[in-house]
């Protein structure tokens, strides 16, 4: 089994399918940075399917078992369903999931479920308008996406709900947002990370799970949920359930890093492999494969890169933070 310098696993490929997005939410892409002028990728440096294909075939040989397909926002991009398919025909391939704003999933949830994907995570910050509105950057209406869960959820995709907590943002709606959504499928609240460059991080945003647990509880607090036990080995969240079953998960990366079991690698549109969400600078893939390498040639590429891995960004976060920021890849490359 192929693992790195802290014996961790290569279990999980995120693929960013493009850069673009269709929202401009200030904790990724903020309009101030990615303005209408903006230069986005342009075609050609993109990874064409083929090249994705083979790709993932690379990383499922090396021990890769589940498929996440990011961006920017994955639905932008052309004939997604054909590239979901050839990924679905991967021998080893376990499950296919995407990380989606949700605004197309009612034009293509059906289409990418029955060309092999199993589940989406669909983002969502507030059911206030206003709130939502600042947050996605363009002033979309909450409903968009609530429309788009539910196609999914009709398509027959697995569906969670992700929403990214800021202090002072939108932490005062968390309760509404838990109660209205609670039933359509299970939430995870983030705290808000320092990813990328742009999006004025502090500590003093930070809502910790604990207290994110406790509002959502209301004047029970966080005695309102049981926890429950991980359901596999490098689980990103912490699972609780309220006493009808349903499900909450924090995702506590700054106060309560899960750096230790960390088995994701990260591939840009462009084909640079990451092997961190706070990495900054990743190892080309695209240009040895362009250039002709052989399957064993790039299955020896991302076996090394793999096996030299010892990031731990999350554990050494304050020890970073006090020495001045470092330069780090946007989210918008490499999802989330």
């Amino acid at each position: 089994m192929l693992t790195d310098q802290l014996g961790r696993p290569l279990r999980d490929l995120r693929i960013s399918v493009t850069d673009r997005c269709n929202l401009r939410c200030t904790y990724c892409m903020p309009a101030e940075v990615f303005g209408a002028d903006y230069a986005f990728l342009p075609r050609a440096e993109l990874l064409s399917f083929e090249e994705i294909e083979r790709l993932a075939r690379t990383f499922v040989d090396l021990g890769v078992r589940k498929l996440r397909l990011t961006g920017g926002e994955p639905t932008l991009r052309r004939d997604l369903p054909d590239l979901v398919a050839r990924l679905a025909r991967i021998e080893g391939v376990q499950d296919i999931a995407m990380t989606t704003n949700g605004l197309l999933l009612p034009r293509f949830a059906d289409a990418l479920r029955a060309a092999g994907l199993d589940r989406v995570t669909v983002s969502i910050d507030s059911l206030d308008p206003e709130v939502f509105g600042r947050m996605n950057g363009l002033g979309q209406h909450p409903q968009k996406v609530v429309d788009g869960i539910e196609a999914a959820l009709t398509a027959g995709l697995g569906v969670k709900i992700n929403t990214v907590v800021q202090r002072g943002v939108n932490d005062a709606g968390l309760r509404d947002l838990w109660l209205a959504l609670r039933g359509l499928a299970p939430l995870r609240f983030i705290e808000f990370m320092d990813v990328g460059n742009h999006n004025g991080w502090n500590m003093d945003s930070v809502v910790p799970s604990g207290e994110v647990l406790a509002r959502l509880g209301g004047e029970a607090g966080a005695a309102a949920f049981a926890p429950r036990a991980a359901g596999y080995r490098g689980e990103v969240a912490t699972r609780h359930v309220d006493t009808a079953g349903h499900e909450v998960g924090l995702i506590s990366s700054v106060t309560a890093p899960f750096c230790g079991d960390c088995s994701r690698a990260r591939l840009s549109a462009v084909g640079a492999l990451y092997t961190c969400l706070f990495a900054g600078g990743g190892t080309d893939l695209r240009a040895p494969l362009r250039a002709g390498a052989s399957d064993a040639e790039l299955r020896d590429l991302v076996a090394g890169v793999w096996a030299a891995r010892s990031d731990r960004y999350s554990e050494e976060r304050g020890e970073v933070t006090r020495a001045g920021t470092r330069p780090k890849v946007e989210m918008s490359h490499i999802g989330g």
